[in-house]
């Protein structure tokens, strides 16, 4: 029983690790063929692509972006003064996304509210 916890232990990330492999698979051709043109839009499609792709990725495991609607459930990091009093205790920008896995706040959102 020891062993086999300790494997599990060990080993435990492998799920994760297999899901992500193919985007990096697919973040080497980008840059193999990113030095191959000169149209940024073709390098924004491709970079949107990979992002798709790994976001989908995460949702698979069971990790999915927080919506910053709230402000009571985030991370407050600025507080905007002279908004209004439509906007007082709002959301008003999103400063890095929070994420949840299986339902459990692994990352809370920074946000800038009205205040």
């Amino acid at each position: 029983t020891i062993k086999e916890k300790a494997e599990l232990i060990l080993n435990g990330s492998e799920k994760a690790v297999q899901a992500v492999l193919p985007i990096a698979d697919d973040m080497e051709r980008a840059i193999e063929n990113g030095a191959k043109t000169d149209d940024p839009q073709v390098l924004r499609d491709g970079m949107e692509l990979i992002y798709q792709k790994f976001m989908k990725s995460l949702s698979t495991l069971g990790v999915q972006k927080i919506e910053t609607t709230d402000a009571d459930f985030h991370e407050a990091i600025a507080m905007v003064p002279g908004m209004g009093d439509d906007k007082k205790g709002k959301v008003l920008d999103c400063v890095q996304t929070g994420y949840t896995l299986n339902d459990k706040v692994i990352r809370h959102a920074k946000v800038a509210v009205g205040q």
